[in-house]
């Protein structure tokens, strides 16, 4: 039996992730730390007494409102839904059907697998071999704007993934200069652990969007929730393909608990950050693993054989993340930063003293 299914479906590889139990967990970049139990049974009381039996907020307007309070953004341009990477694909709906898909390799993998699935033209440019963005490169793969509408969309994460570089925002600024017909959309999942953030570009350039999450800084990757910053004009645009009703009572609660009580994030930021530290300065005297610099709650390091180490470290108890089969990466892992002791053990699986 033929399938009515598009061929750009059928053709598609699945998201490539494959879960594996380990009593350390350090594969998926998530918080070191669950949701505070003071704050889920805040969370649990309110739940319990609002009404189930009620639709939530259209568009998640309440939500959007203490967001955009929390972010110093207004919010008209605030937009949510249940994860940022639903947005991912929201955007080259609202922009590029037809049109172009242009990011950097390698990257998160839903950049290239929505642009495939959606049948955009898809532009993948090389980092640097220092996994530094080539923004030359990437304005060159623009090729000539021709003002007859949008153009497409352009990814760039910030601080990127799966390497932890940091594009400098002089050099972001050239790109939403050098894209009049484009959509430029920074995706900023790991913002809390950078030293900046790139909300005032897109406060000059109405062409510029920027993803955010709930599901690394603040604990949250469970309750699924993400949104957009952008313009109102375009804000309001992509409103019509998010689904009504589509942010459930469970996540808006639980994400304005969270906006009442940022602090608990800043001090779980600040402990990872003094983490990264240690874990970075730990593998330097590794006798042949190359740690790089990172700007996220992860690290990258370059392995003379990743399947060797990965595996050798889950035999250990420790599961890190392979990334060796994407564009450069080659024999490289990433780890994220845990708690302490997690931390402790990866270090002592990876030979070097804690």
């Amino acid at each position: 039996m033929t399938l009515p299914i598009r061929p750009a479906v059928l053709n598609s590889p699945d998201y490539p992730f494959i879960p594996v139990n380990a009593p350390i967990k350090l594969d998926q970049n998530e918080s070191f730390a669950d949701f505070p139990d003071e704050l889920k049974a805040i969370a649990l009381e309110r739940l319990r007494h609002a009404p189930w039996h009620r639709y939530t907020d259209l568009n998640a307007e309440a939500l959007s409102e203490a967001i955009a309070a929390h972010d110093a953004w207004p919010a008209a341009g605030t937009v949510v839904t249940t994860g940022s990477n639903v947005l991912i694909a929201l955007l080259i709906q609202l922009c590029a059907l037809g049109g172009r898909v242009v990011t950097v390799t390698p990257n998160f993998a839903l950049y290239a697998l929505d642009a495939k699935l959606l049948g955009a033209a898809l532009t993948e440019v090389p980092l640097r071999a220092d996994t530094s963005l080539d923004m030359d490169a990437v304005i060159e793969a623009l090729g000539p704007s021709t003002g007859d509408g949008p153009t497409g969309v352009i990814y760039i994460p910030r601080p990127h993934a799966p390497t932890g570089s940091l594009c400098a925002l002089h050099e972001l600024e050239r790109l939403a200069q050098a894209c009049p017909g484009w959509l430029l959309v920074v995706d900023e999942a790991y913002h809390q652990f950078a030293p900046d953030d790139a909300r005032d570009l897109a406060r000059r350039h109405a062409h510029v969007v920027l993803l955010r999450t709930f599901s690394k800084a603040w604990g949250l990757a469970g309750v699924r929730l993400g949104y957009a910053l952008a313009s109102d004009a375009v804000a309001r645009q992509l409103r019509k393909l998010v689904p009504p009703f589509g942010v459930s009572l469970m996540q808006t609660v639980c994400a304005q608990v969270a906006l009442e009580h940022p602090g608990y994030v800043r001090e779980r930021v600040a402990i990872t950050l003094r983490e990264r530290d240690r874990l970075a300065n730990a593998l330097r005297t590794h006798p042949t693993w190359q740690v790089l610099p990172s700007h996220a709650n992860f690290l990258l390091i370059r392995t003379p054989d990743a399947a060797a180490a990965h595996a050798d470290l889950l035999a250990q108890g420790v599961l890190v993340r392979r990334q060796d089969s994407l564009h450069g990466l080659r024999g490289c892992i990433r780890v994220t930063v845990g708690t302490v002791a997690e931390n402790s053990a990866f270090l002592r699986a990876a030979g070097v003293s804690v």
